[in-house]
């Protein structure tokens, strides 16, 4: 990390630093609001820490929330948690990232450590932003934004929590694994290789679980043979992701977000949607006294409908959920640790 640090600061010497904006915070007067930066991993992830870290401004302080550099289209994780040690953490910066396995892997790795241990770091709990935007109890009203149709026809929360269920004793593997830094012997990528599940109509969902089942169970089979003797250490593991709030019914917030939000949950909402758009039209069809009426409502109607990803990268329902509440009381005390003493 320092070494990253030091090229960074080679080539970005017009960042400001942390003293920069205390000087900036002095000009201003004593009656003004203490200016905190908070750097974060992406354009994707501006608005979320900005709705989070509304919740914090009050009459002294507020934050502005930027990428990792202001001369450069350098983004990312590392170049996030580079520029705070870079330019000074303390009164008036922070960095605000995904925890991705870094908070599961509890300090294994250095990037970890740093992680969990630098006073001016709000990580997310859960993977990443897309898991809180797949929060499973908000998915029906991101269908009904999407498609003006208040019928519940699938039960998002009962679906992933039995994708979660199958998915818990692989996923102890992966962690367990990553943990022992043999990672390139079962990746992220080869979890979701197996993690993956068949869309298709709604009444063969099941099915497809029973499918994944199947594959999870070959692939745990596979890891057992390759890797003898490691039931201890795998019992372990479990019992310390339990501790830490992974669940077998919300493995799901913890596994790769872009997989879960791409290939998981968007397939199986536009599933959904498109049986909530056909049922509405169905409806107007049979309620219209004319054809002119018709199309006009029809109109009407498919004007309306959004985009699922989209509405779905749009989804903040999931500030209600514990593991949210959870980040933002952490990240209470990330910013309270910046003022002085």
């Amino acid at each position: 990390m320092n070494k990253i640090a030091e090229n960074t600061r080679k080539h970005n010497p017009l960042m400001p630093t942390s003293d920069y904006f205390a000087a900036a915070n002095v000009l201003k007067g004593k009656q003004s609001k203490r200016k905190i930066v908070a750097y974060v991993e992406s354009y994707d992830d501006v608005l979320f820490w900005r709705m989070a870290l509304s919740e914090l401004e009050d009459d002294t302080r507020c934050f502005e929330v930027m990428l990792p550099s202001r001369d450069s289209l350098c983004k990312g994780k590392k170049q996030a948690l580079v520029s705070l040690m870079k330019h000074g953490a303390g009164e008036n910066m922070i960095a605000c990232v995904d925890a991705d396995y870094d908070y599961l892997l509890q300090g294994k790795t250095p990037l970890s450590a740093f992680l969990l241990n630098n006073p001016f770091v709000c990580h997310t709990y859960v993977y990443a932003i897309e898991n809180y935007q797949c929060y499973a109890p908000t998915l029906h009203n991101v269908c009904v934004m999407a498609t003006l149709n208040d019928h519940q026809i699938f039960d998002f929360e009962g679906f992933l929590t039995s994708y979660s269920k199958i998915l818990f004793p692989l996923f102890v593997w992966n962690i367990m694994l990553y943990r022992g830094k043999e990672y390139g012997k079962f990746t992220i990528t080869d979890f979701n290789a197996v993690a993956s599940i068949k869309h298709g109509r709604l009444q063969n969902v099941q099915q497809s679980l029973d499918k994944l089942r199947q594959k999870v169970n070959v692939k745990i089979r596979e890891l057992q043979r390759r890797f003898p003797g490691r039931k201890e250490l795998y019992l372990q593991t479990k019992t310390d992701l339990l501790s830490l709030g992974v669940t077998p019914e919300t493995t799901y917030l913890y596994i790769q977000g872009h997989h879960l939000f791409d290939s998981v949950v968007v397939p199986m909402m536009q599933t959904v949607c498109d049986e909530l758009r056909r049922e509405q039209e169905r409806e107007i069809r049979a309620k219209a006294k004319h054809v002119t009426q018709m199309h006009n409502e029809l109109s009407s109607y498919q004007h309306s409908q959004s985009d699922v990803a989209t509405m779905l990268k749009r989804n903040q329902m999931y500030q209600r959920s514990p593991i949210y509440k959870r980040m933002i009381h952490d990240l209470e005390q990330v910013v309270n640790s910046t003022t002085k003493p």
